[in-house]
């Protein structure tokens, strides 16, 4: 059921006035505002206009006017939901990552077939039954959310990210699930211009420039270049390759570890996003490994990268072994997911100097508490998960998002997506 905000705040002035209700208005105006609201008038009317009559005199003609509005709720609801029969709807979970809503919202304003809401997560699994594409962002969507998502078509993601999603219940309830491909809408370059960005403000000691400026000294501290290091990539895919295209001019060694190398130029050439050909990956990359490489790969390593994905293999794969097996002083850059570093051992090799430097876009928690105790090194810079948040990836993105719905609306195949079942 669509409820209609001017008709819900219509029925809480109402409410107010002849019952003195004020807990019952909801806070803000949206969907699932509402929706509490009118929930909490259902139970609280038992009816609705027997209890205003028997609350406040019937005779006024005013109140005679609001009882009829109440009595016709109902038929006003059921116009509604006769008219949305006609919309397909756009669930995005939760208020981060504004851009990926703003933008698709932006991109649609012109389809009024296509509705977009924002809904908190605490509220999705009440609301998720009323629609047909969900994006999922930071949510973790469980077995019991998704079998309450009886018109949901499509389960995606505003990126490449699906850990949170559980595939093999969308499967089940005969829902398709997929990402975007980072390397056709930019996402990946922007994460592999922000990777360099971390490295530079390591080796460059970024937190104490700032300290030094308010100290108010000149030529301190010293730093140290790219130019002649060895940058680890620790997964090489989609960012690996845009990062290494990027460092390659910084005069650097490259070495990099990946399950299959054949399946990378495979994907790659059928993409034609990347035309990994005639031995361009081979350019690239100085030294390749497999995945049995790593520990050998992160001893000859000045900086590390971590660019691999989530899943159950790869989950804390940044321990203690692979810490200790790093060149005391080397630098470790994650831009991937924060569950890939096992923190309580991240914070170990930092206290002891071991680990040289520490840049995230990603944490194990998020949003980051800014009062982690990781935050007190000077040696740790942090950003707040905007590797792939540029204007360039957001728009492309926010445009598969809207075309995904519109061909969804038509009944059309379904471009411009991976999908993973």
């Amino acid at each position: 059921m669509a409820f209609k905000p001017k008709s819900i705040w219509r029925l809480a002035k109402i409410v107010n006035f002849h019952l003195g209700l004020p807990s019952l208005v909801p806070n803000g105006c949206g969907f699932a505002s509402d929706l509490r609201f009118f929930r909490k008038w259902e139970c609280c009317s038992a009816g609705g206009a027997g209890v205003l009559a028997q609350t406040r005199d019937s005779q006024s003609t005013g109140f005679q006017e609001n009882l009829n509005l109440l009595s016709n709720i109902s038929k006003m609801e059921g116009m509604a939901r006769s008219s949305d029969k006609n919309i397909t709807r756009v669930l995005f979970c939760g208020p981060h990552f504004p851009a990926s809503h703003n933008y698709t919202k932006e991109y649609l304003q012109n389809y009024p077939s296509i509705q977009v809401d924002v809904v908190p997560i605490s509220d999705v699994p009440d609301v998720i039954a009323n629609y047909h594409l969900c994006v999922v962002k930071t949510m973790r969507l469980d077995s019991n959310c998704i079998s309450r998502a009886n018109q949901m078509k499509l389960i995606m993601q505003f990126g490449v990210g699906l850990e949170g999603v559980d595939i093999n219940a969308a499967t089940r309830c005969g829902i398709k699930v997929a990402r975007i491909p980072g390397d056709v809408t930019g996402n990946a370059a922007s994460c592999a211009e922000l990777t360099i960005y971390l490295m530079l403000g390591l080796l460059r000691k970024q937190n104490e420039m700032r300290m030094a400026i308010e100290q108010k000294k000149l030529g301190v501290p010293t730093g140290e270049t790219l130019l002649g290091k060895t940058v680890f990539i620790l997964g090489f895919g989609n960012i690996g390759v845009e990062l290494a295209k990027r460092l390659r001019p910084f005069g650097v060694k490259i070495i990099a570890t990946k399950r299959s190398w054949a399946s990378h130029s495979q994907v790659s050439c059928q993409s034609s996003a990347l035309a990994v050909k005639n031995g361009i990956i081979d350019d690239l990359v100085d030294e390749k490994g497999c995945h049995e490489d790593i520990f050998e790969f992160a001893s000859k390593a000045d900086v590390v990268v971590c660019c691999l994905s989530l899943n159950k293999q790869t989950a804390g794969i940044v321990n203690k072994s692979f810490l200790s097996s790093m060149k005391k002083g080397s630098l470790l850059v994650n831009i991937a997911r924060g569950g890939l570093l096992d923190y309580e051992a991240i914070a170990h090799y930092l206290e002891c100097g071991h680990l040289g430097g520490l840049g995230i876009d990603v944490a194990w928690t998020e949003p980051f508490d800014p009062n982690d105790p990781i935050l007190k090194f000077k040696n740790v810079l942090i950003t707040p998960h905007v590797g792939g948040v540029t204007e360039h990836s957001y728009r492309s993105m926010a445009k598969v998002v809207g075309d995904v719905a519109l061909q969804l609306h038509a009944g059309t195949p379904l471009t411009g997506l991976e999908f993973v079942n």
